[in-house]
This record gives C-alpha cells, sequence and structure tokens, in this order.
C-alpha cells in the first residue's frame, strides 16, 4: 500500500486541508508557555546532553500523535527491527544492511543467514587499529626510512565524503597524527595539485572502494602510481561505509582510540533508535517532521545549517547520504509513487549562510524546512569565547526570526524610530515585513567531539532510513548512479577509440 493510500495518511491529510492555513508558530507560541517542553527532547549521551528542540515547527499534540499513528502504520518499527537483525532489506540486491553491526560496541550477536557477524567486524577492527598504530608511531617508513606525514585517501561518494566530513571535523583531536589529504574528482587538477604538495619519501595512498571498479577512483589511483588493491568484503552501501575500512584515513588522522569513541556514540544512538518511544525517538521525529513537509506541505528542499566551521562539510555528507539513499520513484512493490521522496539537502555552515541565501529562507516564496545545529562549547574559546557568543547569538536570533517574523505594525514601530514617516515610510514598509512561521529545528550539543559527531551521523542516516520505509522505496541501493557510471564508460571507451583512429 503506497504512502498516500495509507488511511493514516489521508486523515491527517483531511486535517491538513482543514486546518494547515491557520497554523501560526508565533500565536501556538503565546498561547502555550510549555510548547518547548512539550516540543523537544534531550538525549543523555556519555558525552554530554543532545537537545533536540522541534518547537519552531508547524505543528501541534494533534498533528505530532498522527504523525506517530502514521510512522506505526507504515511499518517502521518492524522495519527498524529487520535492519537490526540482519534481515535483507536491501531488497533489489538481496543484501542484509549491517552498517550498525560495524559500530556495535555492545557485541551483541548480528546474524545474517544464521551466521553472527560480529566476529568478522572485530577482525577488521583489530587489523585498523595495529595498522594506525604502526603507522601513527612511526613503525611503518616510507620507502626511504622516513616516517609516514601525509595519507592520501582516494576514493568517491562514500569513499571520499564521509571520511573527509569526519576528519575536517574532528580536526582538534588530531594531533600526533599525519595529515590526510582526499582525492575524488576525475578532472586531473585534483589528482595533480594534492600530489605537487606531497613528499612521495613520506607519503602514504590508500585506495578505497568497495569494488575497485569505480572510473574516478581506479584512474586516479593508477595516476598516483601508488596503489596496492585488495578484495575486501562489501559490508554496506558506500554512503553508510565510514565506519567500515574505508574510514581508516579518520582512523590513522584523529587516532584509532578516537575512531572508537565516534563508533560508539553512533551505537549509543543505535541503541536510542531501536528502544526509544517513537514519540521521543529522535530520528523518528526528524524524519515525521519531513514528511510533514514533504508529502503535506509540498516542501522541496531541506537546509542543514552548521554553526561550526569544524562542521562545514557535514551538509555535503548528507547531501549524498539523502539524495542518494531516498531519490527514488519505484516502490517495493515494483510501481511508481504517486508523492514526493527525499529533497533536495543543502546549506553552509553558520553565519557564512546568512550573508549567502537566508533572504530567500526569510523571504522568498518556497518553505524551506531547516536544522540549525550548534556546539554550546567552542574548540577555541578564543577572547574570552567573544567569537563563540556571538556565533551562538546568531543561531538564536536567526531560528527566533523565522519562526516569529516581523508584522506591518513592528516594522512601521522601528521604521518611525529611525526617523521615518510620510511617503518615504509607506514605500519602504513592505519590503521591512517578514512573514515568518518559517519552520527550523535546533539540535545543540556539548561539543563536537568523536563520540558526538558519531551520534549526530547515526542520528541523520536513521532518519533517511525511517523517511524510506514510509516511502516504501529502497534506501540503500543506487541504481541511477550506476546507470549513469556505465554510460560515462561507454563514452570514454568510445572516446579512446576515435583517438586510436584519428590522433591529434
Amino acid at each position: 500500500m503506497g504512502l498516500t493510500q495509507d488511511p493514516t495518511f489521508q486523515k491527517l491529510q483531511d486535517w491538513y486541508t482543514a486546518h494547515s492555513l491557520n497554523l501560526n508558530m508565533r500565536h501556538m507560541f503565546d498561547a502555550d508557555k510549555e510548547r518547548f517542553q512539550k516540543f523537544s527532547t534531550t538525549l543523555k549521551t556519555e558525552d554530554g546532553d543532545i537537545l533536540l528542540d522541534y518547537s519552531k515547527n508547524l505543528i501541534t499534540d494533534e498533528v505530532k500523535k498522527m504523525l506517530v499513528e502514521l510512522a506505526r502504520s507504515r511499518g517502521v518499527e518492524a522495519a527498524r527491527e529487520k535492519m537490526f537483525s540482519g534481515d535483507k532489506i536491501n531488497f533489489t540486491e538481496g543484501r542484509a544492511v549491517l552498517h550498525v553491526a560495524l559500530r556495535n560496541r555492545s557485541n551483541t550477536p548480528i546474524t545474517v543467514e544464521g551466521k553472527d557477524v560480529m566476529p568478522d567486524v572485530n577482525k577488521v577492527l583489530e587489523k585498523m587499529k595495529a595498522f594506525c598504530h604502526t603507522v601513527r608511531s612511526g613503525q611503518w617508513l616510507g620507502y626511504t626510512g622516513k616516517a609516514i606525514t601525509d595519507v592520501v585517501n582516494i576514493g568517491i561518494g562514500g569513499s571520499d565524503l564521509g571520511p573527509l566530513m569526519v576528519t575536517e571535523a574532528l580536526k582538534p583531536y588530531s594531533k600526533g597524527g599525519p595529515r590526510v589529504w582526499f582525492v575524488s574528482n576525475i578532472d586531473g587538477t585534483h589528482i595533480s595539485k594534492t600530489l605537487a604538495q606531497l613528499n612521495a619519501e613520506t607519503s602514504l595512498f590508500i585506495i578505497a572502494s568497495k569494488t575497485f571498479t569505480t572510473q574516478e577512483t581506479i584512474t586516479n589511483a593508477e595516476s598516483a602510481k601508488e596503489w596496492f588493491l585488495e578484495h575486501a568484503k562489501d559490508w554496506v552501501g558506500g554512503r553508510f561505509s565510514l565506519w567500515s575500512a574505508i574510514g581508516m584515513s579518520i582512523a590513522l588522522h584523529i587516532g584509532f582510540d578516537n575512531f572508537e569513541k565516534l563508533l560508539s556514540g553512533a551505537h549509543w544512538m543505535d541503541n536510542h533508535f531501536r528502544t526509544a518511544p517513537l514519540e521521543s525517538n529522535a530520528p523518528i521525529l526528524l524524519a515525521l517532521l519531513g514528511i510533514w513537509y514533504i508529502n503535506f506541505f509540498h516542501a522541496e528542499t531541506h537546509a542543514i545549517l552548521p554553526y561550526d566551521q569544524y562542521m562545514h562539510r557535514f551538509t555535503a555528507y548528507f547531501q549524498q547520504g539523502d539524495m542518494e539513499s531516498n531519490g527514488k520513484y519505484i516502490t517495493n512493490q515494483g510501481s511508481r509513487v504517486n508523492y514526493h521522496t527525499g529533497p533536495i539537502v543543502w546549506g553552509e555552515p553558520g553565519t557564512n549562510g546568512q550573508h549567502a541565501f537566508y533572504q530567500l529562507i526569510h523571504q522568498g516564496t518556497r518553505m524551506v524546512p531547516a536544522d540549525f545545529l550548534i556546539p554550546a562549547q567552542s574548540q577555541h574559546p578564543i577572547r574570552d569565547s567573544l567569537h563563540h557568543k556571538i556565533l551562538l547569538a546568531n543561531f538564536l536570533a536567526q531560528t527566533e526570526a523565522l519562526m516569529r517574523g516581523k508584522t506591518t505594525d513592528e516594522a512601521e514601530r522601528e521604521l518611525k524610530a529611525g526617523g521615518l514617516s510620510g511617503e518615504a515610510l509607506d514605500k519602504i514598509l513592505p519590503h521591512k515585513v517578514f512573514q515568518g512561521n518559517r519552520p527550523t529545528t535546533s539540535i545543540i550539543f556539548k561539543k563536537l567531539s568523536p563520540y558526538t559527531l558519531g551520534a549526530l551521523i547515526a542520528m541523520y542516516e536513521h532518519k533517511i532510513f525511517v523517511q524510506g520505509v514510509m516511502w516504501e522505496i529502497n534506501s540503500f541501493d543506487q541504481w541511477g548512479m550506476v546507470g549513469w557510471a556505465h554510460a560515462a564508460a561507454a563514452a570514454a571507451d568510445m572516446m579512446k577509440q576515435n583517438d586510436k583512429q584519428a590522433p591529434l
């Protein structure tokens, strides 16, 4: 049964038709002083609290209740258990989805076809740990006997975006580790500029790939003239693979102890996702808000706006994670959907975005639901945390302004206070009005540590999974990407033939 045929969806659709135009967040906050307490949840992790504040969304108690009912009706709980139990939920490729096994720090058995996969997972982690120690301790030497100072990760997609995002986010934890470089683009400029900055005597190359057939990766690896291919087990979809040996560059950069903390944070979120009631389950709440805006308000995009410069690749990572996972229109029954699925995901960090595109979010004609993320503590509290205080003030002001807006009366009073009156005031007044009522979710955490980053990544991964279940699509294949890759390979072969027949 497709989403729109579900009676629970139709019940919510009737409510939307009757009441959505009357949803006004400013009025809802004025009428209910407990709104923040009602529509927020605090996750008590082992590395500090994570606050999920979804009170500045176009929802009521009744809407939330119906959204949770919709999740149950769509089979989210059963699908969640199938994933954690090792069932082959990637139905187009006949595979289990095992990224949760890769970070299963409790070592509880996860069986696939009767076999517990955890011993194999632990063997890989032990090999990674040993290799990290030899490189970071200086025991692994370059060809002239010098210690490794630089690691080059050659990969693309999930073999690039995840490790790149995490190593950038956790730079403060990289002391004692080699510098890391990432080469992904087939454009020769990328590999050439990178190699020009390296010393071959102290460089280590990691060829990161699931199949070792990706055109961009193999071409770049061959061009680097330093590569070694080894058969790797195909545990997970590429966009979920930073938890596996694909994350070797992460472990080398931040150290294996910190890599294990990254896994532990993700495992905490896995347990929360698996056991918390739907009504207070962070990934499920995020997923349901997305369903509300995509399938009822017909929002086309979703912004992820981290107010932390170290997270400057976080949005790009989940642009792939979301759009490659849920950019589908065929259901598990083989039929075409008659509703929207995955949104366009975009964004930039902090105040940079404010000076680029927030104008459209505030006064544009499109609804852009947005997640705002910020740490309570900065990694660099310079000038008595002045910079971070200003950053936090902007974070709070933006979500408040997007919710409240500015009425005509408020704008007029502001203009009069500035000395305007008469025709000049009347002319500028319409441009100073902000409708407000723009939905945002605030995610506030103690500090961007390896543990907390792992929890945040897992939270968004599970959000994407839940939405895929509700849309009845397979979030773990990527046939669209495979199709154009084959077309590109065929075009490249044709160009080679043409070069042989008519050399320049």
